[in-house]
């Protein structure tokens, strides 16, 4: 079964969303596809200083591993400009396009 890694954020100061947009777009994105396991990844701006992101993962395992590698990423690349404010993994019951 597929699984699926939201994570909320909140931009920080005058930090923009298409600012961190692009920089997950350069860097986290390719951090993630060198992991096994990948499928996908979106970024959503939801308003109010709010961001999602939305990584895909074959396991549980490689989305848990996801998780650690954002949490490392945003830190080095984007720390002071974006606030982790929920990261959750579930199971993706159906996907349609």
């Amino acid at each position: 079964m597929a699984h699926i890694r939201v994570a909320t954020y909140r931009l920080e100061g005058a930090t923009t969303f298409p600012e961190v947009a692009d920089a997950a777009k350069s860097g986290m994105l390719d951090t993630f596809r060198l992991e096994p396991g990948f499928r996908g990844y979106e970024v959503a701006d939801v308003g109010n200083s709010e961001l999602i992101s939305i990584s895909h993962w074959e396991s549980q395992e490689s989305a848990e591993r996801g998780v650690a590698l954002a949490k490392d990423w945003v830190a080095e690349n984007l720390g002071g400009k974006i606030t982790l404010e929920s990261n959750r993994v579930g199971d993706v019951a159906f996907s349609a396009d």
